[in-house]
């Protein structure tokens, strides 16, 4: 089996390959927790596809892609932590966005994925 860190950096590396919403969301237990620290924390894998859905997608105000460049990552058994730059690309534009992201893995799905990052420094870039 692979190691959580293993996991995370699959994970990472299908953002990054334009994987399409099924395939992100079957990294997932049934009732896996995915919170975007402020806004509300969404609950289960059928739920965390479509919050993946409703922001990827072509055309404004959509994303067309997000690249996960992954700076550093550490774990402590089924914990991960990242520290990303996350690039965003829009209908006309490109943009980075630093994140910390928390992870907890429980065999070999993500359980619970906790990104921190400045709302405010996003919704500025997106427009």
């Amino acid at each position: 089996m692979e190691s959580p860190i293993e996991v995370v950096r699959r994970f990472c590396a299908a953002w990054s390959d334009d994987a399409g919403v099924v395939e992100l969301a079957s990294f997932f237990t049934d009732d896996a927790v995915y919170h975007n620290i402020p806004l509300t924390p969404v609950t289960g894998r059928e739920n965390i596809a479509n919050t993946i859905a409703s922001f990827i997608r072509p055309g404004p105000p959509g994303v067309e892609s997000i690249d996960f460049r992954v700076i550093n990552i550490a774990g402590n058994g089924p914990v991960v932590m990242t520290e990303r730059v996350d690039v965003f690309k829009v209908s006309d534009k490109t943009f980075e966005l630093p994140v910390m992201g928390t992870f907890e893995i429980s065999d070999g799905k993500i359980n619970a994925w906790r990104d921190y990052f400045d709302v405010n420094q996003f919704t500025s870039r997106m427009g």
